[in-house]
């Protein structure tokens, strides 16, 4: 009799621990070696996964070692967005947005610290790792301008972009004090709240 799939919570989770041995096994080993001298097949035996499954969560040994994850946002939540939605309110809407990256693609803070260090010994890293910031702000600057055609606003792209930002990095950081329990945008409502209280001091 066929074993029956598990259901969605366990697949991801099972899906979100190989992700992260996959970045553990690649920082450790190219830590200790450098990268040109750690293979793909030695990152995947090391996790205790395939060379295979290592191709199914990352292109290159240098996305491992940073991490990298390409983010799918859901398409809902994209066309609520920029038609000026869902409520109309840019700091409201901007939550639910930030909430659909945290879901695909909330950072691990231990490994991105480490991946940041690696960057410093490493100069392909960095530049791997610039291009992939420029594209993911590029599409980012994208979204808010399909929005102002539907809802205009005076706040400018960088400051969108930087309480963005900001918002990721601290519901992130409240998941790892968290010991990593839920997901990332559990967090989100209370990064919100502290800053609106900042702002309201």
């Amino acid at each position: 009799m066929p074993t029956s799939a598990p259901p969605p919570n366990a697949r991801e989770r099972q899906k979100r621990e190989r992700r992260l041995a996959l970045i553990e096994a690649a920082q450790r080993l190219v830590g200790e070696r450098g990268l040109d001298d750690v293979t793909v097949e030695e990152i995947s035996s090391a996790a205790g996964l395939s060379t295979r499954t290592f191709f199914n969560y990352f292109d290159s040994k240098d996305d491992a070692v940073l991490g990298i994850q390409e983010i799918e946002l859901d398409a809902e939540v994209r066309a609520q967005f920029v038609s000026g939605g869902p409520s109309g309110r840019l700091m409201t809407d901007l939550e639910t947005l930030v909430a659909g990256f945290l879901k695909d693609a909330a950072p691990n803070i231990e490994q991105v610290e480490r991946a940041m260090r690696l960057l410093t010994s490493e100069p392909r890293l960095m530049q791997r790792h610039v291009a992939w910031h420029q594209r993911v702000v590029g599409e980012f600057e994208e979204l808010l301008s399909e929005r102002r055609k539907a809802r205009p606003s005076p706040v400018d792209d960088d400051t969108i972009g930087m309480v963005a930002g900001l918002l990721m990095r601290s519901s992130a950081l409240a998941w790892a004090r968290s010991g990593y329990a839920g997901d990332a945008a559990a967090h989100l409502p209370e990064a919100v709240a502290q800053l609106r209280l900042l702002l309201d001091d």
